[in-house]
């Protein structure tokens, strides 16, 4: 398979298939609620099992360096392949088995062969003018997924059979997608395999900043996507003096406040490209800031009005996400971009679990308003960290020069 956009697109579409992976378990999950005695917390461990075995995956591939040593062809399509069956092994077990959350923990560590090496894949294709738009291209899609399971649940659900046997079949198909991929011409072989090569990321300033800006995003953006849901539903509970909501009305505006994010990563790929990485950062973050502050005055008003305020938060949550990635990847040594990219998500996302289960300590304890006010200090963190990047000497290999 010749040509950029080729080679783009196929990476783009084994991606999305593969990752359908990440989000089977939280689209079963009611499926097996309504055919068993399956509880909250276990429909809530299918997610977290996923994050957390994706962390460990990732750490453990950023030490070894394997995202670079490695063909990732190979480890991507391997990836899958290992995702593939830990998933469809769920087939055989009853709803509610402890050995399901096992299963998920080994999907998610497969995955981290997937998510940061395809954004490898697609670096090595980039060129200085184009690297944020190519890298908003897969979050994008990682976006449009995260949202499917909402979409799918507002429409009246699957069998949760068939959503774990198609999303392993998905990701089978990715692993037959990504084989004609050619490595594009930024590709470079890995130097000597050293345990140190991680810890590149930190010691380089620039995407040490580039990483603390991302830290401050990821702080916001999974705890918003996992808990708007139950936000909106109780938002509009209130707004009609307690009455119950559907469940389905719910599921359909969260798809639309995290889907509608999809687009913008492109958009804001587009615009970063042409007037800097640290410009449209900034500006995301403190929009997402904002919204996260007047989430509490929001909660309760009409629908309309809490919708419109949940929207932009979605849009400007995560338009900033492929540019922190787009950063390390201009700022590392070509042979170690999958490495460093690796290791700056499994970061991001270790830092998921954190504040994934902190929120309903918190919405007890100071409401939606508050809880929400406090995922604040992430982005406004991440602006401080972004703008020291932007002041540096290498924000001069951002975006052609553009910073």
């Amino acid at each position: 398979m010749s040509g950029k956009a080729a080679n783009i697109a196929l990476i783009a579409a084994a991606q999305v298939l593969a990752l359908s992976l990440w989000f089977s378990g939280t689209a079963a999950g009611p499926g097996m609620a309504r055919e068993a005695a399956v509880s909250a917390g276990f429909q809530a461990l299918l997610t977290s099992a996923v994050q957390a075995g994706f962390v460990c995956g990732t750490l453990a591939s950023a030490i070894l360096a394997l995202p670079d040593r490695v063909d990732p062809r190979v480890f991507f399509a391997a990836a899958s392949v290992l995702g593939a069956a830990a998933n469809a092994a769920m087939l055989a077990l009853p709803p509610g088995a402890d050995a399901m959350i096992a299963a998920r923990f080994v999907t998610g560590a497969a995955l981290a062969g997937v998510y940061p090496v395809g954004m490898k894949l697609a670096a090595g294709w980039a060129d200085r003018g184009d690297t944020g738009l190519v890298v908003g291209i897969l979050v994008g899609a990682l976006t449009l997924g995260s949202a499917s399971p909402h979409l799918v649940n507002g429409l009246g659900g699957l069998d949760w059979r068939l959503t774990l046997g198609a999303a392993s079949l998905a990701a089978l198909a990715g692993a037959a997608l990504i084989a004609p991929v050619r490595l594009g011409p930024r590709h470079a072989p890995a130097p000597p395999f050293a345990f140190s090569a991680a810890t590149r990321l930190w010691r380089n300033r620039g995407t040490r900043f580039a990483t603390l800006g991302y830290l401050g995003h990821m702080w916001e953006l999974y705890a918003m996507w996992t808990w708007v849901g139950l936000y909106l539903a109780a938002s509009f509970a209130q707004s009609r003096g307690g009455a119950s909501v559907d469940a389905a009305e719910a599921a359909l505006a969260t798809f639309a406040v995290i889907g509608t994010g999809a687009i913008t990563c492109v958009a804001a790929g587009l615009l970063a490209d042409r007037i800097g990485r640290v410009r449209v950062t900034v500006a995301a973050m403190a929009c997402s800031a904002t919204c996260c502050l007047l989430a509490g005055p929001a909660f309760g008003l009409h629908p309309a009005l809490t919708m419109v305020l949940c929207l932009v938060w979605g849009i400007t949550a995560v338009a900033d996400s492929p540019q922190f990635s787009a950063a390390v990847a201009e700022l590392s040594d070509p042979g170690l971009t999958g490495t460093m990219l690796t290791l700056q998500t499994s970061l991001g996302f270790l830092l998921t679990l954190v504040t994934i289960h902190l929120m309903p300590w918190l919405v007890v304890r100071a409401g939606w308003g508050g809880a929400f006010a406090a995922l604040a200090i992430g982005p406004a963190l991440g602006c401080l960290a972004m703008r020291h990047l932007g002041r540096s000497p290498a924000a001069a290999q951002l975006a052609g020069g553009r910073g």
